[in-house]
């Protein structure tokens, strides 16, 4: 076995790094040409999630509703039948109002932001003379809590600031991807790949 040979992992042949290399310098494309949209249209990529949320829950409520009539599944069937209404409500609504989708989202980080906050702050005076450096977990939650506010003034842009932090990862971890994928190719033209045998 050579240093490059890849054991097989839970019966599945893993695939050689060398000959990968086409499918990570695609996934890296993609992820920067995703990352450029999300950059240069945050409003559109934040309202494409929301759609694609949307048919997700589609999906899943309709998935829901079969496994509610099931043969051998009466003791759930109840509970699936409702996740599958609440599912197929949800998507509808999703698909029909998808920036107030975004909007509640943007509130619930808003809210989620503040409370963290405040958390923080009256846990850092809790604790003042059991630790030390506590002025950075009030720091902190001051931090959280004017973000969270900002963001419930202005919904809209927390959303937005969303989508821009989204667009950057994704472009950066696009590039990062794509390098490796030169590295593996040139490690593919370096040493030829073992036939497993």
């Amino acid at each position: 076995m050579s240093a490059f040979q890849t054991p097989p992992v839970l019966g599945l042949a893993v695939l050689d790094p060398r000959r990968a290399w086409p499918l990570v310098a695609t996934r890296g494309a993609l992820a920067v040409v995703f990352g450029v949209f999300a950059l240069v249209w945050p409003g559109v990529t934040v309202l494409a999630l929301a759609v694609l949320f949307g048919i997700y829950a589609l999906v899943d409520g309709f998935g829901a509703i079969v496994q509610a009539f099931r043969p051998g599944d009466g003791t759930h069937r109840l509970a699936h039948a409702l996740l599958g209404l609440l599912g197929l409500a949800a998507g509808v609504l999703v698909l029909v109002w998808p920036a107030l989708t975004v909007l509640a989202l943007a509130t619930f980080a808003g809210v989620w932001a503040v409370v963290t906050g405040v958390a923080e702050i009256v846990a850092a005076i809790r604790l003042r003379k059991q630790i030390t450096g506590e002025a950075f977990l009030i720091v902190a939650g001051l931090v959280a809590v004017v973000a969270g506010v900002l963001v419930l003034v202005r919904p809209i842009a927390g959303v937005v600031g969303i989508a821009i932090l989204l667009g950057c990862y994704a472009l950066l971890h696009g590039i990062v991807l794509v390098v490796l994928a030169f590295r593996l190719r040139r490690l593919a033209k370096s040493e030829p790949a073992e036939e497993p045998g």
